[in-house]
């Protein structure tokens, strides 16, 4: 029987659930295949942990279902979900990641700051007229 493992990551909003299993190399976002999207920036930050692992990567598919977050937030939070399936399974990639970027293994926790009441931003104070 072949052992599935399951990874979340998180950006912002962004969260990944990544299933990774024994394949082919394949990686479907969504249901949809990560090299079907037309933005270059977009696929060339998601394919970034594939891309350092050589060619380890062709022993596993990962499907991953993704929810909230922006374009980029997305982007990055994908970009972490295949580093940790990867890192799971493939126990040397882990130096290899943490040495090009820290952020593919672990999550980014800010988050924007909240509006308050009557002010035009977060911060954002009206300003005042003395004269």
């Amino acid at each position: 029987m072949k052992k599935n493992t399951m990874v979340v990551a998180k950006r912002k909003t962004a969260v990944a659930n990544a299933v990774i299993k024994e394949g082919s190399g394949n990686v479907f976002v969504n249901g949809k295949s990560l090299y079907s999207f037309n933005d270059k920036l977009f696929k060339e930050i998601a394919s970034e942990p594939i891309e350092l692992s050589d060619d380890l990567y062709k022993k596993y598919d990962i499907d991953i279902m993704i929810h909230g977050g922006g374009y980029n937030a997305r982007a990055q939070t994908i970009r972490s979900a295949v580093a940790k399936c990867l890192v799971k399974k493939e126990k040397s990639l882990r130096k290899k990641f943490l040495e090009y970027d820290r952020t593919m293994l672990v999550d980014d926790k800010r988050q924007t700051e909240a509006q308050k009441p009557y002010r035009s931003a977060a911060r954002a104070l009206k300003q005042t007229s003395y004269r």
